[in-house]
């Protein structure tokens, strides 16, 4: 019985392949799918390629790969031998992965064919063994055995809940990257606590979007899916709307997990412009009552656009505009947010579906202890520390960072500003790090500047630095937008062009210092040209334009 307990990977894939072997795990939409049964012989065999290639337990695996059924297969396959599995980013360049290769030395890579362009000689030189996921056919290296699909694993392993299961290397908002060693007990605590903020059933069915090399896709898109019968479908090809809308049509979701952007872009660009169209409707639009029966009527044409099944959106990853939240509030969606970072597993905090707080990410998830160190005795803000069965083992071989957020008495401070209301909800204020001393020691935090700028028509995206002692904020336009506006505007940018987005400009910073305290006041606006550099949560990498 002890055994059924046993908070590894492997304990709870195994029970998933033997319940559910004949129902459908993992596909690709509109193609065949993997069963469980099929995924559990499957990574059997990947077990005895690795075995037949020298591969141990410990040995580091490192993992690109797009998204595709045999991710996790290989994931399960090198967890399930003791081995520990590094995914990295598809985003990453061939010089970070090359650094992930270095420092986490990893003995063999799985590959996928969309990726090998990344692929340098330098990389070939460091790993002995390269294996295409797609196929599990040799891509580079001295194999010292082929993929057979009838073998099956050698050894029994004892896989213990303290054993790393992952090491991942974050994408780094505030640049260099980090290995994060994350244990079995860690990832299994996560997926099996999330299922009390979601219910998950084998007949639920996930749509996936967001790359499984990162925590948030990994442990609620895959682990929380396959241990609990459920099936996945992955895209081929990135989520853009001519790939998305026919897949929602096809698969017709119950479950989908995203980032903030993706709801934002739906809610700026094709839900607030129908009642921006016409001046009647607009103004109908500004009033409360009449907003909330035009926001319900939209938001039953956006849940039939999702496939009129969907029971649970989780939104993740960074900050929610506040105005699309209202909106998803009152369309009655079914909307979630969830917080936490790679470091926790990654869950720290989440809603239920109906149970909503504007601006709040909800309460800890049941096992976790949040608090607010040293919290400002006026506002009740501090830096949110948290405890549980899914914090980290600390960063590999970085010692040094590790004690930096890790406290002696097991305390994980997250760098995150925020404050826990009466009813035990969290709410967020900002990065630590991003956060602004102003002249006067006051506090300011540039999230919620950008919340108002956004909130602005023609703006798609914004960040609020300090130069110069000044407050700035970089903003990305619209220009088709404002095209649209300034009939005078042309493709070609003439002068007439530039003067009226330097307008325009002028005009969000009016607007903006008429909606913030008399510290958050901007000085300067400047126009970005071309979209901000951003993670694989799709956050901007706010560090390369300090």
């Amino acid at each position: 019985m002890m055994e059924e307990r046993k908070q590894t990977i492997p304990n709870f894939f195994n029970q998933s392949v033997k319940k559910y072997k004949e129902r459908s795990a993992l596909g690709f939409v509109g193609e065949a799918s993997l069963t469980y049964e099929d995924m559990g012989k499957s990574a059997g065999s990947v077990i005895a390629l690795l075995e037949k290639n020298s591969i141990k337990p410990g040995d580091k695996i490192a993992l690109l790969s797009s998204n595709m059924p045999n991710w996790g297969v290989i994931y399960f396959a090198v967890t399930s031998m003791g081995a520990v599995v590094v995914p990295i980013l598809p985003d990453f360049t061939s010089a970070e992965i090359s650094n992930v290769i270095e420092h986490s030395g990893a003995v063999a890579m799985f590959l996928s064919y969309s990726l090998a362009s990344k692929i340098t000689d330098e990389i070939k030189e460091r790993l002995p063994l390269m294996i295409v996921s797609d196929d599990f056919s040799v891509y580079e290296g001295k194999a010292l055995s082929a993929y057979d699909p009838d073998l099956t694993p050698v050894s029994d392993y004892d896989v213990n809940e303290d054993d790393v299961a992952a090491i991942i290397y974050t994408s780094g908002t505030t640049g260099k990257s980090k290995g994060v060693m994350l244990t079995h007990k860690n990832l299994c605590f996560t997926a099996q606590q999330s299922r009390l903020i979601q219910y998950v059933v084998e007949s639920d069915v996930f749509l996936s979007v967001l790359p499984l090399s990162h925590t948030y896709e990994q442990t609620l898109g895959l682990l929380l899916s396959t241990f609990n019968g459920a099936s996945t479908r992955y895209l081929r090809k990135a989520p853009t709307p001519s790939v998305l809308l026919p897949a929602l049509e096809e698969v017709r979701p119950t479950t989908m997990l995203t980032v903030p952007l993706i709801m934002e872009k739906i809610y700026f660009n094709k839900i607030i412009p129908t009642f921006r169209k016409n001046r009647i409707v607009s103004l109908l639009y500004s009033i409360p009552p009449v907003r909330k029966l035009l926001n319900r009527a939209a938001g039953k044409k956006l849940y039939k656009t999702f496939g009129g099944r969907l029971r649970f959106f989780g939104i993740g990853g960074a900050k929610l505009n506040t105005s699309v939240e209202r909106f998803l509030i009152e369309a009655r969606f079914p909307y979630a947010i969830g917080y936490g970072l790679t470091e926790t597993s990654p869950l720290l905090a989440g809603t239920k579906v109906g149970y909503q707080s504007l601006g709040s990410t909800g309460p800890a998830m049941e096992g976790v202890t949040l608090m607010i160190s040293n919290p400002d005795p006026v506002t009740m803000e501090g830096e949110i520390w948290a405890k549980g069965d899914n914090i980290m083992k600390g960063y590999y071989n970085d010692p040094d960072n590790t004690a930096e957020v890790i406290t002696p008495d097991g305390w994980f401070r997250t760098g995150d500003l925020g404050v826990i209301s009466r009813d035990g909800y969290l709410h967020i204020k900002g990065r630590l790090k991003n956060m602004i001393v102003g002249s006067s020691g006051e506090n300011i935090y540039p999230e919620e500047i950008e919340s108002v700028i956004n909130d602005m028509k023609h703006v798609i995206e914004s960040i609020v630095v300090q130069k110069k002692g000044k407050l700035v904020a970089m903003v990305h336009l619209n220009i088709d937008e404002l095209e649209e506006k300034y009939r005078q505007l042309k493709k070609e940018y003439t002068q007439r062009a530039e003067e009226m987005v330097d307008d325009y400009l002028e005009e969000i910073r009016r607007y903006v210092n008429s909606k913030v305290n008399k510290f958050s006041q901007i000085q300067l606006v400047i126009y970005q040209p071309v979209p901000f550099q951003k993670t694989a949560t799709l956050k901007i990498k706010r560090f390369l334009y300090y």
